[in-house]
């Protein structure tokens, strides 16, 4: 029965909740680590130019002495080591890179932005789709020109080392959220890339080098399971792994990302850095300034005569690389992009414009560490084939690399706004302001510093007033 009387209490509305940002403003540690890691890879990118033009003009001008150097074999033999210099720097010091690459993966998947499903779909569409439209559009190119689909992955992959050099040339201050998202893209493009190395370029498997590279890697997480410390265990044990892998035929670079994703990258009380990384940290250097810039060395050494320049245009393996990178980079990056914000009902950060992720994504095209690698496991045997394919990945990394610069430069002057806007430390407490703003100290500290500043400029206006009234022809 229903009395007259009674309030009847009007519905309450739902609240809608607050649209998604995307490209915003990082977490100060999050931010505090993303200018650590692409500091030592920027670091890294210009070292890695440096290789690669000594590559080239080594190759083209001592031809015979950069192959007999590339060429040269060593190792242990009786252990299936006997690799050429070029070998072990494709199989050994890439591994140390990988490794980098796994704990980066981990650390983003406990830490950073793939820790969050919501937050992790935009990276990870925007490079899938950055992977899948190159590799579309190089198909597409290879099959109406009559060629071989073998080099279907090499525009896939990106260089955040050499695309990080390029921006410090340019002298392009990225915001933070830019940065982060350049690397936690380039961390999804190499954990893909490192599947389709595993996948698709697994030459005939070796079951018992296979089974002890697993049963060293088990004894590894057990290692780490156990807190047992001691690099004279780890650096014998890794390289043990790393030997039995590559004798296995799975290529040797996965064992460092197998033992980079079991390492700890989660902090516990009282711990200032996870022990992964403490190691990243201790590692990266010699990756990003030893490892790849060696690699490049014994890679990019291609001959760049107008023949083979003008066999990059014409043939349609080569051209499907160039397509497959400044094409299909920027339009998959940018599409993968725009249809995540889209269908996540996701809004841009109202600081930046599309036009600042076209500019990234075109950086994106930058091709080369992967590239070259997948190059010459694509077109193994093939020798005129893998130099046509690496002159073809520096074509396109150069243009890539030329159309970024412009599309940054029309940007550059924003771009330099944002990012002292990030490191403005007016109080000097040793953090950027525009991460105190919910501190009541901090406005403590600026009225104390603009009371001052008022003191100073009240005593100053006070002796202006009296020197002029001292003065015999000053106006009275």
């Amino acid at each position: 029965m229903l009395l007259e009387d009674s309030p009847v209490t009007p519905p309450h509305p739902v609240p809608t909740p607050p649209r998604r940002t995307i490209l915003g403003r990082l977490p100060l540690p999050e931010r505090n680590y993303v200018a650590d890691a692409l500091r030592t890879e920027t670091v890294g990118g210009v070292l890695l130019l440096v290789a690669a033009v000594a590559a080239l003009v080594w190759a083209n001008t001592f031809s015979g002495s950069y192959e007999s150097v590339s060429d040269y074999h060593f190792g242990p033999g009786f252990l299936g080591l006997d690799l050429s210099v070029a070998h072990w720097a494709a199989d050994g010091l890439l591994a140390v890179f990988f490794f980098v690459a796994g704990v980066e993966l981990k650390r983003e998947l406990v830490a950073g932005e793939l820790r969050d499903p919501k937050a992790a779909a935009l990276p990870v569409v925007a490079a899938l789709c950055g992977m899948a439209v190159p590799a579309l559009v190089y198909t597409l190119t290879v099959v109406v020109g009559g060629g071989s689909t073998d080099g279907w992955a090499v525009p896939t992959a990106t260089d955040i080392a050499f695309a990080l050099a390029v921006l410090a040339v340019i002298g392009a201050s990225l915001p933070s959220a830019l940065r982060a998202f350049l690397l936690t893209l380039a961390v999804v493009d190499d954990l893909f890339a490192i599947l389709i190395i595993a996948v698709f370029f697994t030459s005939d498997l070796n079951f018992l080098a296979l089974g002890g590279a697993v049963l060293g890697l088990a004894t590894f997480h057990f290692l780490l399971r156990f807190e047992v410390r001691g690099w004279y265990i780890y650096v014998p044990l890794a390289l043990t792994i790393w030997g039995l892998m590559y004798n296995s035929g799975v290529h040797a670079t996965i064992a460092g990302v197998a033992m980079g994703l079991m390492l700890r990258c989660s902090r516990r009380d009282g711990e200032a850095h996870s022990p992964g990384e403490h190691i990243e940290h201790l590692v990266r250097p010699v990756s990003a300034g030893i490892a790849v810039p060696l690699f490049a060395l014994f890679a990019a050494g291609v001959s760049m005569n107008g023949e083979a320049l003008a066999g990059v245009f014409t043939r349609p393996e080569t051209l499907g690389v160039v397509l497959g990178l400044v094409l299909g980079k920027t339009l998959g990056i940018f599409g993968g992009t725009y249809l995540a914000a889209r269908f996540t009902k996701a809004e841009l950060n109202k600081d930046l414009a599309w036009a600042d992720v076209l500019a990234l994504a075109s950086l994106a095209g930058i091709g080369f560490t992967v590239s070259l690698l997948i190059g010459e496991l694509a077109f193994a045997g093939d020798a005129e084939m893998t130099n046509e394919i690496k002159a073809s990945v520096l074509v396109s990394s150069l243009t890539a690399a030329l159309v970024a610069c412009v599309l940054l430069r029309l940007r550059v002057r924003k771009y330099r706004a944002l990012y002292d806007a990030e490191e403005l430390d007016e109080d000097e407490s040793g953090v950027p302001d525009i991460y105190e703003q919910d501190d009541p100290d901090y406005h403590l500290r600026m009225a104390a510093i603009h009371e001052r500043k008022a003191a100073e400029h009240r005593r100053l206006a006070e002796e202006r007033a009296g020197a002029a009234r001292d003065k015999p022809n000053s106006p009275a």
